[in-house]
């Protein structure tokens, strides 16, 4: 899908350091974490990076949830205590489990250039579990005001 986006909502996407990813189990019980990602125009990419964990990133709920539902929602939204700033991108669609190939080695190099903490943390292109969501739908908001 070309993820067609009015200027404020593209960027909004593209700029935001944190987004929350919403997975939801077989059973429908939703998970929400809040997670670094990187737009590249058509899809978003998320890493299990290697901060300490207790399990592996193959146990962790979100993964688990992608690959009973792949279903799910990433939301990027800019607060603001003057309510004329606020504004929110929803991404729902498809969510994949990268574990080898191009594209993970690309959505790796997409974030190490967004986030120098996975530079310091050692990302690495060959061995990072990768989740790609693949828009199928979006919605926006942002605040209208008097001026419309």
């Amino acid at each position: 899908m070309s993820v067609d986006l009015p200027v404020f909502a593209a960027e909004l996407l593209r700029d935001s350091r944190v987004a929350r990813l919403g997975t939801a189990d077989r059973a429908g019980q939703p998970l929400v974490v809040p997670v670094c990602y990187v737009f590249d125009g058509q899809a978003c990419f998320s890493a299990i990076d290697t901060k300490p964990k207790r399990i592996p990133a193959s146990g962790l709920r979100r993964v688990r949830n992608i690959a009973e539902n792949p279903r799910v929602s990433l939301v990027v939204d800019r607060y603001d205590e003057e309510w004329t700033r606020l504004c929110w991108v929803i991404v729902q669609g498809r969510a994949d489990i990268l574990t080898d190939g191009p594209e993970r080695a690309g959505a790796v190099d997409m974030l190490r250039d967004k986030y120098a903490q996975y530079r310091a943390l050692g990302l690495d292109r060959e061995t990072a579990t990768v989740i790609r969501i693949s828009p199928e739908r979006t919605l926006f908001w942002r605040w209208a005001g008097a001026s419309g």
